[in-house]
């Protein structure tokens, strides 16, 4: 005889108590990502994070060092050239001018050999760091919260691009970039030196209007940035748009849609060009300044140098050595703006990269803290939990939610579409933290257990059974709770035997080692179910989650896959979700699910 039991626990929580503790948290998410970080600060880091390759950055230096020196050199044997040609004698004009020339030769070798080592030393490292930067970063994002993936900014077209695009940025900057500014620094640095020591006065005048030349520089930097950060959400849109279109590429092919996905991806692109076209006018007018004002600066050395040679306070060899390593070196350095959109660029996926890095999840599934569940009964209970998704903070899906299931037993929870079924799974399986209310695992809150450890008692098989790219075997493995060198050959065939499968991978003409295609496209439906069954069978749950596991199937392949779902089920504690008569019919109890509540429950045996 079924029994009912109604729920008249009240909210611990009003609703306006939970939206208030939602803003909060989004608040200070929004104020993490929105977190700027400075040139050093960025240096800083990424060289914490390539520590190891310091000795390359070194000689790297050093090279560019003694590269930035050749141009200020370049000027004193210029300017002993032009003394060289005073003389009035040709023999000794011809003396001084193969010995000019021969200066020149050794400068252009010793130039290429410290381009060479720069470039190959600056290189070197950026792309080990470029690689680092990659594997912290796909490990972060796995790291993140559930929740973090159900925010728009954060879909996966976004996720991809910025893995892909983002290192390499820093690579450009981190690498021969790099270079070129230590470069400047050194050919500004040396040039100013030997110009004070040779012309003091015009060596100061030239150091007094450098930051002229550099000044216009700057300000285009600073357009470029504020360009880039408002093109950059747009373009992750695009990125989304397309990787979507290419994701369902049967479904747009079967609709004839090609056009309209170009449409809507070349209209996406049109938002940022627009942007892009009218900053660029007034940016490259601030930039076409500064390369006049080289010229200005120029003028004033030679008008200053020209009275100061006419008064014989300088010769001309020591105005034209004044002029050279001091004006054009300082100008030669200037020409590091010329990196200026890399620079940009760099600097703005090296923050994101940095604000991915520090992000730190609420439910870190990678921390050592919390208790080791051990000698696991599956006993679960919900005790007055309220739940609202983070992405949408309106909507109350769990209210008051108070449900028990014994361990060993099988419950089914049974409701209308977005009762909030799926969301206790979720909650089970720890993907989010109640807004109040308390989940127990063995008389536990599940909020005390070591995230993974907790995790490994615990396997999903839900709707849409996900299978990679690889052989059967990669695929069943990858639900292994332990290391799979200690997996054997017999655990994995009794998962399989337990799974309905492991007659239909043996009639394979390569078996276990047989490629199931991206996603699984390869096998049917009910075949991918069944390889799904298996991998969450591997690990020997104590708790199993079925997640409407038979509703995308045709009957026949239902049947089988039910009649794995029952072995599944036995001897550990399961917890079904269904909408099919054939899901619950051996079910030891059913909860009705009304409101985001247990409105009555019904036991069945």
């Amino acid at each position: 005889m079924p029994t009912r039991e109604s729920q008249t626990n009240t909210p611990r929580l009003t609703a306006c108590a939970i939206t208030e503790i939602l803003e909060q948290r989004n608040q200070q998410r929004e104020r993490h990502a929105d977190h700027q970080y400075g040139a050093l600060t960025i240096f800083r880091r990424f060289f914490g994070i390539n520590r190891e390759n310091w000795h390359m950055y070194l000689f790297g230096s050093i090279a560019a060092i003694a590269n930035g020196g050749t141009y200020p050199a370049f000027g004193i044997v210029y300017a002993k050239g032009i003394s060289g040609f005073q003389s009035t004698d040709p023999h000794v004009r011809r003396h001084d001018g193969d010995r000019v020339a021969l200066w020149f030769f050794l400068i252009a070798i010793l130039s290429a050999i410290a381009i060479g080592f720069q470039n190959l030393f600056f290189a070197t490292t950026a792309a080990q760091l470029t690689n680092k930067i990659r594997s912290l970063s796909f490990s972060a994002i796995l790291r993140q919260d559930i929740e973090y993936f159900d925010e728009d900014e954060h879909n996966t077209g976004q996720l991809t691009s910025s893995l892909s695009d983002n290192p390499q940025k820093v690579n450009g900057l981190a690498g021969v970039t790099l270079g070129a500014i230590v470069q400047a620094i050194a050919t500004l640095i040396c040039g100013t030196i030997i110009g004070i020591i040779f012309a003091w006065k015009l060596g100061l005048v030239a150091l007094a209007c450098t930051p002229v030349l550099f000044s216009a520089g700057y300000i285009r930097l600073r357009v470029v940035v504020l360009k880039d950060h408002k093109n950059k959400r747009a373009h992750e849109q695009s990125a989304q748009l397309a990787c979507e279109a290419a994701g369902a590429i049967r479904t747009v092919a079967s609709l004839t849609r090609e056009d309209d996905c170009i449409r809507l991806y070349s209209e996406s692109l049109e938002g940022p060009l627009r942007t892009s076209n009218r900053s660029a006018v007034y940016s490259n007018a601030i930039y076409a300044l500064s390369q006049a004002m080289s010229f200005f600066v120029i003028a004033l050395i030679f008008w200053y140098g020209s009275r100061l040679v006419a008064d014989g306070e300088f010769s001309t060899f020591q105005f034209f050595v004044g002029l050279m390593s001091s004006t054009f070196s300082a100008i030669q350095a200037g020409n590091v703006f010329s990196f200026v959109p890399d620079i940009s660029s760099a600097k703005s996926a090296a923050t994101d990269i940095i604000s991915l890095l520090d992000s730190m999840p609420e439910i870190d599934a990678e921390s050592p803290e919390g208790e080791i569940a051990t000698d696991v009964q599956g006993h679960i209970r919900f005790e007055n939990v309220h739940f609202r998704y983070p992405s949408r903070p309106g909507v109350r899906v769990l209210r008051d939610l108070n449900l028990t299931v014994e361990p060993g037993t099988y419950a089914a929870l049974v409701g209308a579409s977005g009762c909030g079924k799926s969301t206790t799974i979720q909650l089970i399986e720890r993907f989010y933290d109640t807004l109040s209310g308390t989940v127990y695992l063995d008389g536990r809150p599940i909020t005390q257990y070591n995230v993974s450890e907790y995790r490994k008692h615990i396997a999903l098989v839900s709707q849409e059974p996900t299978l990679y790219s690889g052989t059967i075997r990669f695929n069943i493995l990858l639900g292994a709770a332990k290391p799979r060198s200690e997996i054997t050959q017999e655990e994995i065939e009794t998962a399989c035997r337990n799974a309905n499968i492991l007659d239909f991978i043996e009639s394979l003409p390569q078996g276990f080692d047989t490629e199931v295609g991206g996603k699984g496209s390869q096998l049917s439906g009910g075949q991918k179910q069944r390889i799904a069954i298996a991998r969450a069978l591997l690990r020997n749950p104590k708790v199993l989650l079925l997640d409407e596991a038979t509703s995308a199937l045709d009957s026949n392949s239902e049947k089988v896959v039910q009649e794995a779902l029952d072995k599944a089920a036995k001897g550990r504690t399961t917890i079904a979700i269904a909408h099919r008569l054939s899901t619950i019919q051996n079910a030891d109890r059913i909860f009705f699910v009304k409101d985001g509540a247990a409105q009555r429950s019904w036991h069945t045996r």
